[in-house]
């Protein structure tokens, strides 16, 4: 009787091009034997007589890192790119306030908490958004805080009064507090070698709403006015709220939930855009209860993590908001050195005295949003190459060392650059905090994690205004 032998080693007998081509082989004392190629269903699990035991199970990262990056991921950057070109909403607030100032005769302290109100809303909500996406899923969370954020947008812009205006705009923060968790969603989405780049690509579409939201505003606010911009600024939130339709839940939450079926799906679907294989074996589930809660960001292990990340999250925003709010002031009184004079005739005068803002400044205030994409572009190159926390760091120095330059007294010009230089960094460093904190925390986590920073970050954005504006 003949005995037929087979290799146990783990190791491939085959070739690259019978690999390719599918032929298999068995050696029977001699006698060269074809066998035919048996075709398994998509996800099913290989036999364990011919599996190496190496390939048995997989898990959703494992699938992920083999299925790549490709045409699914390019779709996905442009669907959460749209959520997260809320940055629209943010710009406004340094263009809203010196109209409403004018317009509605505020005080410099009502027009500092109409910019206040919307970080009030942002860091109550920032927690609870990431509860939601831990508990319910990524999507559900982003769906709900996006039309959110749409519905009290475009009711902002009928506002009769102060008080209502007041409301409607800490409604809006309220739902913007959720929108970083698209961040969560693709980032699980993305292949490692893939993950800090395109999490920084994503980051264009903030640049390019902060672009777009002052181009609209030079376009609408002479004509139409204030009511129509806040309008109008929701509409890259309607897209995305359309496209939710093709949005994907995250295939890590639903394994974690236990949904295995609909993770398997998921994943099928990727690999199928993709054009690549899927992994063969068995989906390993790892159902986990206790999900997004807040004890487990101070568990020995990420204790001091936590507690930095909150530091840096709280200095960016505040720098960031900063910067960004004292730019109209600062081309208002068309240098730096009759700031701290002008300041002083204001205050002599009437808190009440107040500047529209001219086609002027407009113009340099978008040429300090540029610096958005810059900003992008130098994070994109070094972060890789020196790491995330060195990136943050050096971002943070070059934005210091510009912002104290501010100090001397220089003209309309040389402003403009320092400005632009300034506001490249630090929103590079932003950046920076927005692919490392994701990366830091673990799956299960990684939700609250980044919303709780995200929430210290509105707690440095709350505080701007009385600094900057007032």
């Amino acid at each position: 009787l003949r005995v037929v032998k087979f290799r146990r080693t783990g190791e491939s007998s085959r070739s690259d091009e019978d690999v390719v081509s599918g032929e298999h082989e068995i050696q029977i004392e001699g006698v060269r034997t074809e066998l035919e190629p048996v075709e398994l269903e998509d996800g099913a699990a290989v036999p364990k007589e011919f599996a190496n035991p190496t390939d048995d199970t997989f898990m959703v990262e494992d699938a992920v890192e083999a299925i790549g990056f490709g045409k699914f991921q390019w779709k996905l950057s442009v669907v959460t790119g749209l959520a997260w070109a809320n940055a629209m909403e943010m710009m406004i607030l340094s263009i809203l306030a010196p109209q409403l100032h004018c317009e509605w005769r505020l005080p410099s302290w009502q027009v500092a908490l109409l910019t206040s109100v919307v970080f009030v809303g942002m860091m109550s909500s920032s927690t609870l958004w990431g509860n939601i996406s831990d508990q319910y899923g990524r999507k559900t969370g982003l769906k709900i805080s996006v039309l959110w954020t749409l519905y009290y947008g475009i009711l902002s812009g009928f506002a009769p009064v102060y008080g209502w205006i007041l409301v409607l705009r800490g409604l809006v923060g309220f739902g913007i507090g959720g929108v970083p968790q698209s961040v969560t969603l693709y980032a699980e989405f993305l292949p490692m070698k893939a993950r800090a780049k395109c999490i920084l690509l994503i980051e264009v579409f903030w640049a390019i709403g902060t672009v777009f939201e002052v181009l609209l505003a030079v376009l609408v606010m002479p004509t139409l006015g204030w009511r129509w911009l806040l309008i109008l600024s929701a509409l890259p939130l309607l897209l995305f709220a359309v496209l939710c339709f093709w949005l994907p839940e995250s295939a890590r939450y639903d394994v974690l939930s236990g949904n295995q079926e609909k993770a398997i799906a998921t994943l099928k679907r990727i690999a199928t855009e993709n054009g690549a294989p899927m992994p063969l074996g068995k989906l390993i589930i790892s159902r986990q209860e206790d999900r997004g809660k807040m004890r487990d960001l101070f568990t020995p292990h990420f204790r001091w993590t936590t507690l930095l990340l909150w530091f840096i999250w709280f200095s960016n925003a505040f720098s960031y908001y900063g910067l960004v709010l004292l730019t109209t002031e600062f081309f208002q009184a068309g240098d730096v050195c009759s700031i701290s004079s002008r300041r002083q005739e204001v205050k002599a005068k009437c808190s009440l005295t107040c500047e529209y803002l001219t086609e002027e400044d407009y113009t340099d205030l978008l040429w300090t949003t540029l610096s958005e994409f810059p900003g992008v572009l130098v994070t994109l190159w070094i972060i890789d190459r020196i790491g995330r926390k060195k990136t943050m760091a050096l971002s943070f120095l070059v934005f210091s060392f510009c912002s104290l330059l501010l100090f001397l007294c220089v003209g309309r010009n040389v402003l403009t650059v320092l400005l632009f230089i300034a506001r490249a960094f630090i929103s590079g460093g932003f950046q920076a905090a927005y692919v490392y904190t994701p990366e830091v925390y673990p799956t299960a986590t990684r939700a609250l994690g980044l919303g709780t920073c995200s929430g210290m970050a509105r707690v440095g954005a709350l505080i701007t205004p009385f600094i900057a504006q007032v």
